[in-house]
């Protein structure tokens, strides 16, 4: 089957198979005509523009065999199913199965071509959005730092414009916010060859930490047999992460200073300087600043470090992002565990959306991870008691909204394409239920 095939039609009656073609062909559709589940699948691959258009009751293999198949080479081919047999249970079957429509035989001329014509738009979007997406490079920042909110956007302009500068770096966030993260891909885009070497100051030990940071010589003290490099002289021509800078002890803090003012350092037991070349990136969740006040952190130190300060936004303010993040972790997830990721109803997501996430992006990385083992039950996001009409139109819409969105990855144009309306109009929508909605100019 060529690329260029808009519609494979499949039905074991000859007569219907012909008329249905003739039907589509005249309506401007590229047609290729099956009588069985086997000669439609020859060819059909995951890159295929084409929908699937079948009978359902057909021998040896029917219309559900050719779902399960065709689902087993691209789960997001869009399959309109026809019967003159159907039944409300057929029905609920086949859209359990993930049929994109369920039609009854003979079909009405005008719902068949309309049918088909949106079921062909929505693949073409989805080919379109898969092409961009292998167009951005894999070490891009937007498939590092993922989310189209308005305070991602800002966040990685913001980085973007600091990763090569000669400055270090202050990241502040709450826990799970994705410091080491940003961290790393600061480092990637930086230019710089050498290695990321990440330390984290509250899980070493007080009394070790000043021989990991600077090193030692043999014999500096009672069990340092042999000289040791320090993680400041091992990350030397890279980048050195110092995570949770606030637990640093006040001694080690003036070390540090000294390394940032002048880069140099002393390994312990020795009185030779040795230069290193690094990018210093530290995080915190504190405010240096008010523990400076408070004695608990050298104030020299804090607004040494506060040059180029780069603050994590809150999962709870990125409006939208979370069902783009979910599906993302449930992808990775789903891979590792090498099984096909799970669907999740755009309720779902609408729920998940409506969170706080007190555990920000790790939160909701471990929710996905224990979804595709089985070990988290999601609400379905129905109903709520005392509803009115209008309320519960609202709650479909935006998790509509939501669900599209994430399935083009915030990408404004298709959405709109997708959903049949203009950009003027999705934008008043995402801004009625707080998803952004600020119009590009």
């Amino acid at each position: 089957m060529t690329a260029s095939i808009d519609v494979i039609l499949v039905d074991d009656d000859a007569n219907v198979l012909d008329a249905c073609r003739e039907l589509l062909e005249i309506e401007g559709f590229r047609v290729s005509a099956h009588g069985s589940v086997s000669g439609a699948l020859a060819g059909l691959a995951a890159d295929s523009e084409a929908v699937v258009v079948s009978d359902v009751r057909m021998p040896r293999q029917d219309g559900f065999d050719l779902v399960a198949a065709v689902q087993g080479i691209d789960k997001e081919i869009p399959i309109v199913l026809m019967t003159g047999h159907g039944d409300i249970p057929m029905a609920l079957r086949a859209m359990r199965d993930g049929v994109w429509d369920f039609l009854e035989k003979p079909a009405d001329p005008l719902h068949l071509i309309e049918t088909v014509r949106r079921a062909r738009d929505h693949r073409g979007l989805l080919i379109e959005n898969r092409r961009l997406r292998l167009s951005i490079a894999a070490d891009g920042w937007e498939a590092r730092l993922i989310g189209h909110s308005a305070p991602m956007v800002a966040l990685r302009e913001r980085l973007k414009r600091i990763a090569g500068a000669a400055t270090d770096i202050l990241v502040l966030g709450e826990t799970g916010t994705g410091k080491e993260v940003t961290a790393r891909a600061l480092h990637d885009f930086s230019g710089r060859k050498g290695r990321f070497v990440a330390v984290n100051c509250g899980a070493i030990p007080e009394t070790m930490l000043e021989s990991e940071l600077f090193g030692h010589e043999a014999g500096a003290f009672t069990g340092a047999k042999d000289r040791r490099i320090g993680k400041i002289e091992h990350a030397h021509g890279g980048t050195l992460f110092l995570d949770e800078i606030e637990s640093m002890p006040l001694p080690a803090q003036v070390r540090l200073l000294r390394v940032l003012q002048e880069r140099v350092i002393e390994r312990l037991g020795s009185n030779d300087e040795v230069a290193v070349d690094l990018h210093v990136v530290a995080a915190t969740k504190a405010d240096l600043h008010q523990l400076a006040r408070q004695g608990r952190f050298r104030e020299d130190l804090a607004y040494r470090l506060d040059i180029a300060r780069v603050e994590l936004p809150a999962l709870s303010v990125r409006r939208g992002d979370v069902a783009l993040l979910f599906r993302h972790f449930l992808d990775l997830a789903a891979r590792r565990q090498g099984r096909a990721a799970p669907h999740v109803d755009a309720t779902v997501l609408a729920d998940l959306d409506r969170r706080s996430w007190p555990g920000n992006v790790r939160e909701l990385r471990n929710v996905a991870e224990r979804y595709v083992l089985g070990l988290e039950d999601l609400p379905t996001g129905g109903e709520v008691a005392g509803e009115t009409l209008e309320a519960r139109i609202d709650r479909v819409e935006r998790a509509i909204l939501i669900d599209s969105l994430a399935e083009q990855e915030g990408r404004i144009g298709v959405t709109a394409d997708m959903l049949g309306i203009s950009r003027k109009t999705l934008y008043l929508k995402m801004r009625k239920h707080g998803l952004g909605g600020e119009e590009e100019a």
